[in-house]
């Protein structure tokens, strides 16, 4: 069963899937849903039933020093709606600090211009979340 991380921003959310065997994650796409919660979560509709997915990990920005940050609060609030509209769905939260700053690394490194940077690095950012949460299921 597949599993599907969501990078969730204040006008742009990544998603990312992984492969019907859970050993990989690939980017799917960034949807540029400009805080309207309902057409995000109508989008999430589809992919949840186009993939089959079993369970969702949403990443949860914190402060560098661990704290709560206000996107963090407002984080929670989009993760009860999940768990309300889901609750067939295990969904589970990991900590997402410089998930966005390696994806901006990794398109950098990759001399990604500015452009086209913009419509994939909260894909990138979810990919490592999927993957920063597969590599601790792994390792428990």
């Amino acid at each position: 069963m597949r599993i599907l991380g969501i990078d969730y921003g204040a006008s742009k959310v990544g998603i990312a899937v992984t492969d019907a065997l859970g050993i990989t994650a690939q980017g799917l796409e960034t949807i540029m849903y400009k805080g309207n919660d309902k057409m995000l979560l109508k989008r999430l509709d589809e992919i949840l039933e186009h993939y089959e997915v079993s369970s969702i990990v949403l990443g949860m920005p914190y402060n560098m020093n661990g704290t709560k940050s206000e996107r963090a609060e407002i984080t929670e609030k989009f993760l009860h709606k999940l768990k309300c509209k889901y609750n067939h769905i295990k969904i589970e939260t990991i900590d997402e600090r410089l998930t966005t700053v390696a994806a901006n690394k990794t398109l950098n490194f990759l001399e990604v211009n500015k452009r086209k940077k913009k419509g994939i690095e909260d894909t990138l950012a979810a990919v490592y979340i999927l993957e920063t949460y597969m590599n601790k299921k792994s390792v428990l």
